[in-house]
């Protein structure tokens, strides 16, 4: 009697987490640079997050390492380049482009608290009608500048967040009675 011997089949290894980041991270930089339709991103994206062996990541990055893989080195320090180059100018864009906000010049330490408000009598008037009569004061305390809001109607800002009561202000500040907008300078 013959005994037939069978080895048995292992199962394929488990995809490691890596694995599957790394392939992730091609479909998503393969998206970006307009390789992938945002419809194939979607479905091979989902595709490999449920995908169960290393092959089946392959399939679906194959036509985005070929091409990567058919550059030269000197192509890819090129495309480096460009890509460094172009992310410069974008910021110079931004810059130039950037709100250039009228300055509104802190008063001596010395002097008295500067009222602000559409008011006559305030010691800084703005005639905006989101601006409250008396809208906020600004003051030297302890060696610091505190901007206060006088229950103003439309709000006081420092760097967009709303003032509730006082907050310390520093030059360069952005601040905003109602709709009005300033930079705080020394002069």
């Amino acid at each position: 009697m013959t005994s037939s011997f069978e080895i048995p089949a292992f199962p394929a290894p488990r995809l490691s987490d890596a694995e599957r980041d790394r392939a992730l991270g091609q479909l998503r930089e393969g998206a970006a640079l307009g390789k992938l339709s945002h419809d194939t991103f979607l479905r091979r994206m989902e595709l490999a997050l449920v995908a169960r062996r290393s092959e089946d990541l392959a399939v679906l990055t194959a036509d985005l390492q070929s091409r990567e893989a058919a550059e030269s080195p000197w192509t890819r320090r090129l495309f480096g380049w460009v890509g460094r180059v172009s992310a410069v100018s974008v910021g110079v864009r931004r810059a130039w482009n950037a709100e250039r906000l009228p300055k509104l010049l802190l008063p001596h330490p010395s002097a008295a608290a500067l009222r602000i408000g559409r008011d006559p009598g305030n010691g800084l008037r703005l005639s905006h009608e989101t601006v409250s009569r008396a809208h906020a004061e600004l003051s030297m305390r302890d060696g610091v500048w505190v901007l206060k809001d006088l229950g103003s109607t439309n709000g006081t800002t420092v760097n967009g967040r709303r003032v509730t009561g006082s907050a310390v202000v520093r030059e360069g500040d952005q601040v905003s009675f109602g709709n009005m907008t300033f930079r705080l300078s020394a002069g």
